[in-house]
């Protein structure tokens, strides 16, 4: 056993104290990595606004060819994630990051200066490409300047920029679009994250050693505790990409990644036509349509932070997962059953929604847990790989279902036994063995 200073001592007494939220490491990284994220899922997302607030009558794009723009943006995301989680790991993370979120910012801005189907399909495709490594980049960052009691809630942090994007999204782009039009709401939407890249460049860090806004007790008290961890984990053998092939052998993750698959499916399904069926349901404009939509994204923020609040405190990951996705099947079926009763189906859809985003958070800690040891950025970049093919999968068939005479009907039940599915996977991995819990204040 490694004895502890008493200055160490003092800083984790500390640091228990003042709590992870209230931590100079939270105060710098945190809204830094959620402002990157909320503009990527902006940028990915307003699609879904912008083809029910005119696009595709504009355009004259058929349920088909609207799906595929949609869908193509995952085929890009794809591609890349496992080689730019090789740079950020082998280079900068920082750098990544940064013009990964210049580069996108142009792309969404051309996405309303085009008028061809083709010429979408492309951008959308490349914007894909730009995004791919963001998210497995950011959690691995995230692994240097947070202990393995905090990243639950950390990634948590980082995730929330999904619902709480889409929350604000709905009401304001549903107001772009109804005072000017879909072509003006994708440009002022693309500039801030041009502007926020440059900024990036700046405010970023790949190592907490390398910024001078920690206090020294909190640096050598997380020095010290990444140490004892690492110390804790086996040894780490191999080349990177040798470590990356052996990521491709763990049943664990290959299990997670099917999972995630299955998961993505049900909620990219969601997330891009949930605008369509709330505006089919309720009978009201776009403007309308959008702050009804922003209804399920705020409710799913706030069952965010309570479940990996929760999580981080127990440090059970697999249990903070799968009843929220199980839960969010059956609310998905029971929305539709509604029928006709469109205040009955919209509260089953806040449901849904709040249950299928709630588990993010523990749920890439518990990937990074299940991974081989020294391999986590490799795993979740494998995972969240198989999670662009079924949101692919999702946007692509969810959409195209809604246009055949399989209707909603179809659409519901192929989100609803996705999500059923995922929740069966994640019970097909062990329940890591719990650390110690952290306080949580």
């Amino acid at each position: 056993m490694t004895a502890t200073s008493p200055a160490t001592d003092t800083a984790r007494a500390k640091a228990a104290q003042s709590g992870f939220w209230r931590s100079a490491r939270a105060r710098h990284m945190m809204p830094v990595a959620f402002v990157t994220y909320s503009l990527a899922y902006l940028d990915k997302s307003n699609y879904a606004i912008a083809s029910a607030g005119g696009m595709a009558d504009d355009l004259h794009l058929s349920s088909g060819a609207d799906s595929l723009i949609a869908a193509s943006f995952f085929l890009g995301y794809f591609f890349f994630q496992i080689p730019g989680t090789i740079y950020a790991e082998q280079r900068s993370a920082r750098r990544l990051v940064a013009w990964s979120t210049v580069v996108w910012g142009l792309l969404a801005v051309a996405q309303g200066l085009l008028s061809s189907p083709a010429q979408l399909i492309a951008v959308r495709f490349a914007l894909g490409v730009v995004e791919g490594a963001v998210l497995p980049s950011m959690v691995m960052l995230l692994g240097r300047w947070f202990t393995r009691g905090e990243r639950g809630r950390a990634n948590t942090l980082l995730i929330l920029g999904n619902p709480v994007t889409v929350m604000w999204l709905s009401a304001v782009s549903g107001w772009l679009v109804s005072v000017s039009d879909w072509r003006v709401m994708f440009i002022a939407e693309g500039v801030p994250s041009v502007l926020w890249g440059l900024c990036c460049l700046r405010l970023v860090k790949d190592r907490p050693e390398q910024t001078h806004r920690l206090p020294a007790h909190e640096l050598d008290l997380l020095r010290a505790d990444l140490a004892a961890e690492q110390a804790a984990a086996p040894p780490v053998s191999g080349t990177l990409r040798q470590r990356y092939r052996t990521v491709l052998r763990s049943t664990r993750v290959l299990t997670m990644a099917a999972q995630y698959f299955f998961w993505s499916f049900g909620m990219y399904g969601f997330v891009f036509w949930l605008p369509a069926i709330i505006k089919k349901g309720s009978g009201e404009g776009i403007g309308a349509t959008g702050l009804l939509t922003a209804i399920p994204y705020a409710c799913a923020a706030c069952a965010m932070l309570l479940n990996s609040r929760l999580s981080d405190r127990s440090g059970r990951r697999r249990a903070a997962v799968w009843p929220w996705l199980g839960c969010g099947g059956l609310a998905l079926l029971a929305s539709y059953a509604a029928g006709d009763h469109f205040p009955v189906a919209l509260a089953l859809l806040v449901v849904a929604g709040l249950c299928l985003y709630a588990p993010y958070g523990p749920y890439f800690a518990l990937v990074s847990t299940l991974a081989p040891p020294g391999i986590a950025g490799a795993a979740v970049a494998l995972v969240n790989s198989f999670g662009a093919l079924g949101s692919f999968a999702g946007t692509y068939l969810v959409g195209w279902v809604r246009g055949t005479q399989l209707g909603d009907a179809g659409a519901f039940g192929l989100m609803a036994v996705c999500a059923l599915l995922a929740a069966g996977l994640t019970l097909a991995v062990p329940e890591p063995t719990a650390s110690r819990p952290v306080p949580v204040p």
